[in-house]
Formats: C-alpha cells, sequence, structure tokens
C-alpha cells in the first residue's frame, strides 16, 4: 500500500473511531465540544509550531554564510520549494527537523552534534528528507491527526466520568440506555486505538519523505549513510526532548522497545534503509 494511501486510510480509521465513540457514548453535544477543544488547541500548535519549537530547542538563525544554510538553499531551489529559514540547535545529539505550517513558513533545524558527526552529502540527504516533509505539508497531516486524537482522548475522559456518575445517552441521540461494557472498552481502549494509529501515520509520513528526500537529493545513498551514523550517533548521545516534539525528528531522540515500540513515531532505521535501497 503506497504511503499516501496507507495514510488517508490510517486518517479515516481515526476519524471513525471517534465516531463510534459518539454512537457508544451517545453524547453528541459532548463529542462536539470534545472536537472543538482539540481543533482549537491544534490550530493554536499549527500556526505557531515553527516559533514553540524553536524556542523550545533554543535554536539560533544562521544566514547565507553558514553551510547548512548553502546547503538547504540549493536543495530547496532543486525542490521547487521557497527558501526556509535555517537555524541551529546548540545540542551535541546529532539531529534535524522541519517545521512551519506551510512551505511559505517553513524551517530547517539541524543540532550541532549533527553537522559534526555527518559529511556534506550526507548532511545533504538529510536536508532533502526534511525539505520532503515541507513538500508533503507533514505539518498539517501530523496536526489533523493529532486534532483527532486529542478529541478521542477527552472523550474518553469525559465517558470515565459520566460512568461514575451514572450518565448515558441522552433521550435525544438514541432511545435505552448506555451498554456499560461498551463504555468501559471505550474508556480503556479509544486513547490506546488513537495513539497507535496517529504512530502509524507519522512513520507512514517518515517513509515518504525518505523516498522524496532521495528524489530531491538524487539518490538515496547520502540519506542511508547519514541514518547508519544517526541510528549510532542519537544512541550514543540521546538528545533531550520533549515527546511531544519526536515526531518531527529525523531520527527517533530516546531509544523505545518491547511493546511500546508501537507507539514509536518511526520506523525502525534498518526498514528505512531497505525500502531507500529497494529491498
Amino acid at each position: 500500500m503506497g504511503n499516501t494511501v496507507k495514510t488517508t486510510v490510517l486518517l479515516a480509521s481515526l476519524s471513525g473511531l471517534l465516531l463510534v465513540m459518539g454512537d457508544l457514548l451517545g453524547g453528541r453535544s459532548g463529542l462536539i465540544v470534545a472536537l472543538g477543544f482539540a481543533v482549537v488547541m491544534n490550530i493554536g500548535s499549527y500556526w505557531f509550531s515553527d516559533k514553540l519549537v524553536l524556542a523550545m530547542y533554543k535554536a539560533q538563525p544562521v544566514g547565507p554564510e553558514h553551510p547548512l544554510h548553502q546547503i538547504v538553499q540549493r536543495l530547496s531551489q532543486r525542490a521547487g520549494l521557497p527558501m526556509p529559514k535555517v537555524y541551529i540547535i546548540p545540542d551535541a545529539s546529532p539531529n534535524a527537523f522541519a517545521t512551519g505550517r506551510n512551505p511559505d513558513h517553513a524551517a530547517v533545524a539541524a543540532t550541532e552534534g549533527i553537522l559534526r558527526l555527518l559529511s556534506e552529502d550526507e548532511l545533504a540527504g538529510v536536508v532533502a528528507h526534511e525539505l520532503a516533509h515541507v513538500k508533503h505539508r507533514d505539518i498539517l497531516i501530523s496536526s489533523v491527526a493529532a486534532t483527532i486524537a486529542a478529541a478521542i482522548m477527552f472523550t474518553a475522559h469525559m465517558a470515565r466520568y459520566a460512568a461514575m456518575f451514572g450518565g448515558g445517552r441522552s433521550s435525544d441521540d438514541r432511545e435505552g440506555g448506555s451498554n456499560p461494557i461498551a463504555l468501559l472498552a471505550t474508556v480503556i481502549l479509544a486513547p490506546v486505538a488513537a495513539m497507535l494509529i496517529q504512530s502509524a501515520i507519522s512513520r507512514s509520513r517518515e517513509f515518504a519523505a525518505d523516498a522524496g528526500g532521495a528524489e530531491i537529493a538524487g539518490g538515496p545513498y547520502g540519506l542511508v549513510n547519514a541514518l547508519r551514523k544517526l541510528e549510532m550517533g542519537s544512541k550514543r548521545l540521546p538528545l533531550d526532548a520533549n515527546p511531544a516534539t519526536a515526531h518531527m525528528f529525523i531520527i527517533k531522540p530516546f531509544t523505545v522497545g518491547g511493546l511500546l515500540s508501537l507507539f514509536s513515531t518511526h520506523p525502525p532505521t534498518e526498514q528505512r534503509i531497505a525500502a531507500l535501497m529497494g529491498r
């Protein structure tokens, strides 16, 4: 299944889960409140994401004299994108991300660690990957996914209180009382399912950005070699990253294993390399 189709299916699954919750809980008004709250919260995050995230990591802008700026400028022209702002993050852990609500308001940021670790070709592969995120409008996609997931989680909390205080369906929504077993299952399982689907969307977008980055860079080898180095470098020197921003980085900032890998925002690096090499 293509990554675009997969993302569409996953987003539809999130939306369907939200509708199922509304049906089970029978509270259309509560569902609307939850969705409205999530929309407002995530629109704010989407609109100001560049400023918020760059400030969080103390990113400093650099100009045309900086080698990173020159690489970003060259690849932006090749990709047919407006020139993003370029930032350096004062951190020794090797990583990078792109942010911004659209290609006209984009920024590419890289840590000092990644500049020391990678060759110019490898760094170009990383930059091309981040520009592919910008070109694919992945910040918008992740914001939509986060909005629906937040609404599901908020509604599940409302369901928990409804169960505690004996709340049920309103007569306007459907005749009959609420099913306590369905309510309990919804409260427990829906937030987990939402997190799983949201993580799967993020992994799908990483594969798509890898493929798009290889196209922008003119080949996969720089990115492949960069991913190998970054996998080892990030384990040796993890980034002290906020979990809410982990999906933005080219390599997951911290290691997760076991069942927690189901919630990982990034595919395993070996799978990304295999996909890039056509294996």
